[in-house]
């Protein structure tokens, strides 16, 4: 069974998170909330999330702050950040949010449904990663075995793998076209996440294949 994604909602009004979660809800997936940066900060410390929606006006630790904290740790600095804010700043205070990390800056109110079609984007990459992350480690276990019959099995295998991440850079080639046709600074930064995601996989499977190694050499 596919465990559900994790995301995190990140507010300090509680009628905020209310209403996250009343969008998202249709999405199936485990819904955290967190009330401040510092409580964010501490449930990146033991879950892993797929996307994290950041409001930015919060007392004490912003949203800026947050996100720049969450960009020095190893452990979370690939996680999609989507910024929302109440108020609207101009350029400036957009591309502020996109310097600290954002994939995405959306004001308030903001259409529920872009909204939840955004979000739905950065879980179906996550629970893909996931997939592909847990099977590339079963065929390494399976090569690292050396037999004859495994080998075998671990050929078709990745052979499998290599064709489910086609079908996933397809599809991110066809958002991103759409995205582009968008020509705005989140679709571009969203593009560009989701193409670097996609090179670390294919680059992390490429190595899988058998005398790719010695052929290096």
């Amino acid at each position: 069974m596919v465990q559900k994604a994790k995301i995190l909602l990140v507010d300090d009004r509680p009628e905020n998170l209310l209403a996250l979660e009343a969008i998202l809800s249709a999405l199936d997936q485990t819904l955290v909330r967190a009330s401040s940066g510092e409580e964010a900060l501490k449930a990146l410390l033991t879950d892993d999330f797929a996307v994290i929606l950041l409001d930015v006006q919060m007392p004490g630790m912003d949203g800026f702050e947050t996100a720049a904290h969450i960009k020095r740790r190893e452990r979370t600095r690939d996680i999609p950040i989507i910024f929302l804010t109440a108020i609207n700043h101009g350029p400036h205070h957009t591309f502020r949010g996109y310097a600290a990390g954002a994939v995405d800056y959306i004001s308030k109110p903001f259409d529920p449904w872009v909204l939840r079609a955004k979000v739905s984007v950065f879980v179906e990459l996550y629970m893909k990663n996931c997939q592909l992350r847990e099977q590339a480690s079963l065929l390494r276990l399976q090569l690292e075995g050396g037999r004859v019959d495994e080998a075998k099995e671990s050929a078709g295998l990745l052979a499998e793998l290599s064709a489910r991440l086609a079908a996933v850079e397809e599809q991110a080639e066809a958002l991103s076209k759409q995205l582009d046709e968008s020509a705005d600074a989140a679709a571009v930064a969203t593009a560009a996440h989701l193409e670097r995601k996609l090179t670390g996989l294919r680059r992390a499977l490429d190595a899988l294949e058998p005398g790719v190694g010695g052929a290096a050499g």
